[in-house]
């Protein structure tokens, strides 16, 4: 991995498709999987949901250790090391992973699972380093109007690994576990054919990614200097945050805004494989894989694209309360589907893409306005900042979502999320008030 090599070109097509697969892929493992994985392998919803929801901690806090990727060595040195670190991770789950004995009538005890959460939450912060370090090296190994044409590209082939880390692999899983009826084993083949892949992108990585003029470490004789400068610059970025008119309600709008997702998405892939005894659905694994990872992800995807179009020709003012709408009523699906417990799979497909198209549609008005509130001279930072509130959302509902649900039972905990529908009402509310009405159009 030594950059010090004379500056490469290659053609964008050669790496920046696979650079940001290999972004998504860990992220929907950490996230995703293991929350599949623990919920199958008997762990209660309760401790699932509040030991998977800790793994979101790296991205809520990467803001604050992001200038020492910029510090210290290059982004492409980052980006081939830490790939290096989740592929080892991967294998270490791979092999580790625990073989519980439930006991009828009690719950798998959590403590059997330690060595693997420390390893996701390993996982976890290589992979929003990683994150980190994708984003600037996209800005620095290519020319600006060649960044541009590519967006579009990157982006795609993130949602590819999202199709790949919520559908392919869950369907594996299944798949495995269908055939031998060993639950262990097909999460064992399951990061194991995830850690294989992800091998495989990273000897790539090594010898394909361009090395960049731009991209130079900052640690020299002013290294000292340059540490400082980043301190201050994230310290006046705070500042200026905390100062900005209408902070309150930003914070707010941030953190309430998506608060009923925030409590369905920990609780809706263990709702569709738990048996109908237990007041789920009893899909099999292999099938929420396909139902979810695939057809979910296509809604999602088209939800966001048309919420994209619809932003850009009304602004994001008119587009407010329409979009919140879409956030919230579509979580009628699953008290539809608590209380139904259908069986047939058109029906349940169609619910699962109302929900997820809803969902995708509506949250195109959350990231316009963490964009508008974002204006200014620190813009960089403050949508940074705006970033780990988003992350906050999401990880406060996710801690108590499970304990929740065990104590109520599916149909309550869905109609209680209707309820915290009536927040992001009134955070729109108030937000749609305070936004330019030219803002977003075109």
């Amino acid at each position: 991995m030594d950059d010090s090599k004379i500056a490469t070109y290659r053609n964008p097509w050669w790496w920046v498709p696979t650079l940001y697969f290999a972004e998504g892929v860990p992220y929907f493992v950490v996230n995703n999987i293991s929350v599949m994985m623990f919920t199958k392998m008997g762990v209660p919803n309760g401790d699932m949901s509040f030991f998977t929801t800790l793994l979101y901690f790296p991205w809520f806090l990467k803001g604050i250790w992001s200038p020492i990727v910029d510090v210290v060595k290059t982004k492409r040195w980052w980006i081939v090391a830490m790939q290096i670190l989740m592929t080892a991770m991967m294998i270490a789950l791979t092999v580790t992973l625990p073989k519980p004995e439930v006991v009828a009538g009690h719950d798998t005890p959590i403590s059997i699972f330690w060595f693997t959460l420390v390893l996701f939450i390993v996982a976890a912060f290589a992979s929003a380093t990683h994150d980190i370090a994708a984003d600037g090296y996209y800005m620095l190994a290519h020319s600006p109007s060649s960044q541009a044409a590519f967006i579009g590209i990157r982006s795609v082939f993130y949602r590819v690994a999202s199709v790949f880390g919520q559908g392919v692999l869950v369907f594996i899983a299944g798949v495995v576990e269908t055939n031998t009826g060993d639950i262990p084993l097909s999460w064992q083949v399951t990061l194991g054919v995830a850690a294989a892949i992800f091998c495989l992108i990273t000897l790539y990585h090594t010898f394909t990614l361009p090395r960049s003029a731009d991209d130079k470490p900052r640690i020299d004789a002013s290294a000292a200097g340059s540490a400082k400068a980043n301190l201050v610059e994230l310290a006046n970025s705070f500042k200026t945050f905390v100062l900005k008119r209408g902070v309150l309600l930003a914070i707010a709008f941030m953190l309430l805004y998506r608060l009923p997702e925030g409590f369905l998405i920990k609780m809706c892939q263990p709702f569709l494989v738990q048996a109908t005894a237990e007041g789920g659905l009893g899909l099999s694994t292999e099938l929420v894989g396909t139902l979810y990872g695939v057809f979910g992800v296509i809604a999602l995807l088209l939800g966001g694209i048309l919420g994209g179009i619809y932003s850009s020709r009304v602004g994001l003012k008119k587009s407010l309360w329409i979009m919140a709408a879409c956030m919230t009523l579509p979580c009628l699906t699953f008290v539809y589907l608590a209380i139904a417990q259908p069986t047939n799979v058109v029906i349940i497909t169609i619910a699962l893409c109302i929900e997820q198209f809803g969902y995708g549609f509506g949250f195109t008005a959350y990231m316009l306005y963490m964009m508008y509130f974002s204006e200014g001279e620190f813009k960089t930072s403050h949508y940074a900042i705006c970033t780990a509130f988003m992350a906050l959302s999401m990880m406060l509902p996710g801690f108590v979502a499970g304990y929740i649900q065990e104590a109520i039972g599916y149909v309550n905990f869905f109609w209680m999320v209707m309820a915290c529908c009536i927040a992001t009402l009134v955070v729109t509310f108030f937000a749609e008030k305070s936004v330019d009405p030219n803002y977003g159009r075109k």
